[in-house]
């Protein structure tokens, strides 16, 4: 499992772009793990999926909430990850009105969740592999900071937490 001072694993993440630019299509685009930190402080939380109860009632609102004061304490950018496909991370991002506050990222076959070793398995209840639920304080492309819930559990990676450790890693 990725701890404390591990570089975040190489790959891609998707997003789906609503507006053309910057290089970026509109749709599904692929984003460079390593490149899209590189030089950034990234606020990054990772949840079981788009849609689901805790995911759309605490833990999206929560950032979105916090979007000013993650980004007044040093935060570039905040990102959620959860092993849906763009076009799904895109619909409901539009539906908890995360634009430019929260790039929903999609882990669409789960290899970002394997390969920080934050897999949920969730098989028998018919959602398959899946990420658990975290939050993680990334500056460059290393891990200052990870929340990793417990079984059913909300209680570590909520924004009041990750915006309290950048701004105690700010001072």
């Amino acid at each position: 499992m990725i701890k404390v001072g591990d570089k975040l694993p190489a790959g891609t993440l998707s997003e789906f772009v609503e507006v053309e630019g910057n290089g970026c299509s509109l749709g599904p685009n692929g984003f460079d793990i390593e490149k899209s930190t590189a030089g950034k402080t990234i606020a990054l939380f990772a949840l079981p999926g788009a849609y689901t109860p805790t995911c759309s009632a605490k833990h999206v609102p929560g950032y979105v909430a916090r979007h000013d004061e993650l980004k007044a304490a040093g935060v570039d950018e905040i990102w959620c990850v959860s092993v849906n496909d763009a076009f799904v991370m895109g619909a409901w991002g539009r539906d908890q009105n995360t634009g430019g506050k929260v790039r929903m990222m999609a882990d669409g076959s789960a290899d970002f969740a394997k390969a920080t070793g934050l897999t949920l398995d969730l098989t028998t209840r018919g959602m398959g592999l899946r990420s658990n639920r975290y939050s993680m304080l990334v500056v460059d492309g290393v891990v200052k900071a990870l929340n990793v819930e417990g079984p059913g559990k909300f209680e570590v990676s909520d924004a009041d937490t990750l915006l309290r450790q950048a701004k105690e890693l700010k001072a």
